[in-house]
């Protein structure tokens, strides 16, 4: 991905702006670029876990909050609820995580680590971070502040 290139001015008829546009220099391309990196990066540090980047952060989440709806675990996770829905069911399946009914309402199902799984995300919490800095290794400490404060931003 190389250098940041300068903004070019906008061209104002169609035929120019077709001509004018350079895939490599799209934001949607260089963060799939990225995001593609990163998923490297954590196969690399996170691969004898046997988890992905949806389950980890899951996983995660759930250590740092205890119990929770499936629902505002999604919301928390930035995850759609059929996504969540997936995740949480193989956490299940793997014996990570347990579901048992809200306390007062019945309807409610709450989600909590069970002992394995609080076990697996310490491990994984304790290596985690080796991800983001393989991701932004490339990056000054200042360009990768920058990195971080701009997407969330825009995230």
């Amino acid at each position: 991905m190389g250098m940041a290139r300068a903004r070019r001015k906008p061209v104002e008829d169609p035929a120019g702006r077709a001509a004018a546009y350079v895939l490599e220099e799209q934001v949607g391309f260089l963060l799939r670029c990225a995001h593609q990196s990163a998923t490297e990066d954590f196969a690399r540090v996170m691969g004898r876990f046997a988890v992905t980047p949806t389950q980890f952060a899951a996983l995660a989440k759930l250590d740092d909050l205890g119990s929770v709806s499936q629902n505002q675990l999604g919301r928390l996770t930035r995850m759609d609820p059929a996504t969540i829905s997936g995740v949480v069911g193989r956490l299940t399946a793997r014996g990570l995580v347990r579901q048992s009914p809200h306390a007062r309402d019945a309807r409610l199902v709450l989600l909590a680590l069970a002992p394995s799984g609080r076990a697996a995300v310490r491990e994984m919490k304790a290596v985690a971070a080796e991800v983001s800095r393989r991701t932004l290794e490339p990056l000054s400490l200042a360009e990768a502040d920058a990195l971080l404060k701009a997407l969330a931003k825009i995230g």
